[in-house]
């Protein structure tokens, strides 16, 4: 058992949602960083999108690593369910938070999560200890 669970005294039964965790985790972080390069350079809010598409698509790649590690098998399929997950959830909550509008920047992030989910799937399927 990894520590998390002895601590909390539960273990996520579904790779997805241990993976969906995990990406919270990385867009947390990856918006302290952003937060903190806003403040401290001269870079605008307008240019902010690659930098933004660039947090979302790691926490996604970090989401499928951990989901497709976590279930052994079909690392793609898994990565992809993430990253797709994971954009219907950024999608709601910004929805429901700021009152977002769906304009073309919503394909391009669903494309680039899961993308980069269906890699870190590919990626963390490799790594498991299943099947060893």
């Amino acid at each position: 058992m990894n520590p998390l669970s002895r601590l909390l005294g539960f273990r996520m039964a579904s790779p997805v949602a241990s993976g969906l965790y995990w990406s919270a985790i990385w867009l947390a972080i990856g918006a302290i960083i952003i937060s903190i390069l806003l403040m401290g350079s001269s870079i605008s809010e307008a240019e902010l999108l690659p930098w933004v598409f660039g947090v979302h698509g790691f926490s996604s790649l970090a989401g499928g690593f951990v989901s497709a590690r976590r279930s052994g098998r079909r690392g793609w399929y898994f990565g992809a369910a993430n990253g797709l997950f994971y954009t219907l959830l950024i999608l709601i909550i910004s929805f429901l938070a700021a009152d977002a509008a769906w304009t073309v920047t919503v394909p391009i992030l669903l494309a680039v999560t899961c993308f980069a989910g269906a890699f870190g799937g590919m990626l963390g399927v490799n790594t498991g200890s299943r099947g060893k």
